[in-house]
């Protein structure tokens, strides 16, 4: 490949891989099993010329590949307002990389497919939620690879042998105890969430072993909130929940009778995480005033889960329409909003006048109008990411904290559901 044999395409990309592959300082390159692309988002001529240029040079990916949320909603034309001169090279990126072979997926969640990596697979993901729960919660091995990278791996097929692909570089590093955490606390995502962004803070790069939760309480769901903020606030790759992730059930990590941690090869520091610390989180999320009026609430980063369509759905039974002056945006991809169709699961959010969007992501690209500048979500990513991308303000809540201030037209607390 590196030498031109599979064409100039392929050269260029493994070019790159090797380069990458000595900056690690890895002895050799290993096969991967799928990739995901992070470099959908147009951000300027650079990008695109980047994809072009493979594509042009003949290359094509070799492992099943999917992409990630795009510039454009291209089942919802001009939901998007980009002017021409920014739309245009936007489809162009997403032709490029569709002309490379890859799953025109336009999602930042492609473990909500049927098709996902198995325990242990060695893939390359980018977009940090995605790279954190293929770690985490599949038990597949991904670094935090990013733009320009995910496509080089993709077309060869191949990654430097290094990172968390490796066994030793994936033991916990401190541990968290969250027994603090009520288990009807833990039952909403929201505060996973802020629990995320609690722990970014607290172990930056570190990888994380939380102990003391209820494994009963601990679904999917919950941890791509946890994983989602806590890649944000912090650079989390990879974390383990004691009884709930496959690594850590596989290894048999926990606390020891006496409180201390046992397997990975050592104690670790414990630390403890609090109620409190959750609540001061969600404060902290919270930059807008809460007694003003809502203009808006933002569901669906990551991508809004078919489990999450039956939530809302369930929330809402028996509830009058969203209140006229607060729209609901909902973000999720292509296959799962057609799972939720046929479930009829989307229909109750719709019929009360949410509005849709699948292929892109609320938070980065101009969707919202520009009088919708109080915004309330469960998603501590959005929490995190909009006040810089798009200026407006937060109210970080539930999400039927959510939903009931969506029908009156004002935030709603239901402080109970953090205690």
């Amino acid at each position: 490949m590196l030498d031109g044999g599979r064409g100039p395409g392929t050269a260029m990309a493994m070019r790159i891989v090797v380069a990458v592959a000595g900056v690690l300082g890895a002895d050799r390159l290993m096969p991967i099993t799928g990739a995901h692309i992070d470099s959908c988002l147009y951000h300027g001529q650079a990008g695109l010329d980047f994809a072009q240029k493979l594509a042009d040079l003949g290359a094509t990916v070799a492992v099943p590949t999917t992409l990630n949320t795009s510039s454009l909603d291209l089942m919802h034309p001009g939901l998007v307002r980009l002017p021409p001169s920014e739309a245009v090279p936007a489809r162009a990126l997403m032709d490029a990389y569709r002309a490379l072979g890859a799953r025109a997926t336009w999602t930042c969640a492609p473990y909500q497919s049927a098709e996902r990596p198995a325990f242990g697979e060695n893939i390359a993901w980018a977009e940090s939620n995605a790279i954190v729960f293929a770690n985490s919660v599949l038990g597949a091995r991904t670094e935090r690879y990013g733009d320009f990278l995910d496509i080089c791996a993709a077309v060869t097929g191949r990654v430097p042998h290094a990172g968390l692909h490796l066994s030793e570089h994936r033991l916990p590093a401190i541990e968290l105890d969250c027994s603090p955490l009520s288990s009807e606390m833990l039952g909403h995502e929201a505060v996973w969430a802020a629990l995320g962004g609690v722990v970014g803070r607290l172990v930056g790069e570190k990888v994380p072993l939380l102990t003391g939760i209820d494994p009963r309480v601990a679904d999917e769901d919950k941890l791509k909130a946890f994983g989602a903020t806590s890649a944000s606030s912090g650079g989390v790759a990879l974390f383990h929940v004691a009884g709930v992730t496959p690594e850590a059930l596989a290894a048999g990590w926990g606390s020891g009778s006496d409180g201390a941690f046992t397997g990975g090869g050592g104690s670790l520091d414990k630390v403890p995480v609090t109620a409190a610390m959750v609540r001061a989180m969600r404060d902290e999320l919270t930059t807008a005033d809460p007694s003003a009026p809502l203009d808006a609430v933002a569901l669906g980063t990551p991508h809004l889960s078919a489990t999450e369509f039956r939530q809302l759905a369930g929330l809402l039974q028996g509830k009058a329409s969203f209140s006229p002056g607060c729209t609901v945006w909902i973000n999720t991809s292509r296959e799962v909003l057609a799972q939720a169709r046929e479930a009829g699961t989307a229909q109750p959010a719709e019929d009360r006048g949410a509005r849709i969007v699948v292929d892109t992501c609320t938070y980065i690209t101009p969707i919202l109008g520009p009088e919708e500048r109080s915004v309330m979500t469960p998603s501590g990513k959005w929490a995190w990411y909009a006040p810089m991308n798009i200026g407006v303000d937060i109210i970080f809540g539930t999400m039927a904290e959510c939903v009931d201030s969506a029908i009156s037209g004002k935030v709603v607390r239901h402080d109970s559901q953090w205690a």
